[in-house]
This record gives structure tokens, C-alpha cells and sequence, in this order.
């Protein structure tokens, strides 16, 4: 009797072990699935990452690029206003048509024209008429 309630307890015993490693097994196994997707996301973190950094330094030698050629764009408008300047003030018709240009845009009538750059009426209202703001 003794010995059978031993048995017993033993079989209970063994029993309640091979549950816990079967338990065990399975909360393994489910943390291995957890792993395993973690670890991908982190994969495709990482390659989303690199592709943002190739794209952000395409983006910074392209805005340097845009920026050379501003500058070069700028140097080259300002020798050639510099030049025109220069051709303005060696044309003294060139140089009276500014100047008629100027006082149009702030608000000289057509006898001011005639009489402050000496042009012809004709010349004056069409001064006016293309330079005028109405």
C-alpha cells in the first residue's frame, strides 16, 4: 500500500514535470517567433535608415551644386549690369532714356519729360505709355 501511493506520487510527480517542460517549451517557442520578428524589423530599420542617408546626401551635393551655380549666376548678372551701366553712360541717348525711365516711375507728367530730358512729345507719351503705371 505504502509503495503504490509512492508509485502514485511519483507518476504525479513526473507528470507535473513533463507539463512544465512542455510549458516551458512552448513560452521558448513563442519567444523565439518574438525574436525572430524583432530582429527582421530591425533589419528593415536598418535599411530604411541607409536609404535615407544615401537620399539625404544625393539631397546636400545637389543643393550644393544649385548653390554654385547661384553664385555663378549672380557674378555673371552683375558683370553684365556693370556692363550696362557702362554702355548706358557712354550712350548719352541711352543715358537720357534712363533717366526719363526713372522719373516715370515716380510719377513725371509728360511735360516734365519734354522739359527735363529734352524729348520730343511723341517720345515722352510713349516713355510713359510703356513704362507707366497705369
Amino acid at each position: 500500500m505504502i509503495n503504490d501511493g509512492i508509485l502514485i506520487a511519483a507518476l504525479v510527480y513526473v507528470i507535473a514535470c513533463l507539463g512544465l517542460v512542455l510549458y516551458q517549451q512552448k513560452q521558448t517557442s513563442k519567444l523565439r517567433v518574438k525574436v525572430d520578428a524583432l530582429t527582421l524589423l530591425m533589419k528593415e530599420n536598418d535599411r530604411q535608415r541607409e536609404t535615407v542617408k544615401r537620399e539625404l546626401q544625393e539631397l546636400r551635393s545637389g543643393t550644393i551644386g544649385v548653390g554654385r551655380r547661384m553664385l555663378e549666376l549672380e557674378k555673371r548678372t552683375s558683370k553684365q549690369d556693370a556692363r550696362l551701366d557702362e554702355v548706358n553712360q557712354q550712350d548719352p541717348q541711352a543715358r537720357l532714356y534712363s533717366r526719363a525711365m526713372k522719373m516715370v516711375d515716380l510719377g513725371a507728367s509728360i511735360d516734365e519729360l519734354i522739359q527735363e530730358c529734352e524729348l520730343p512729345k511723341a517720345e515722352a507719351e510713349l516713355i510713359i505709355r510703356l513704362h507707366g503705371k497705369g
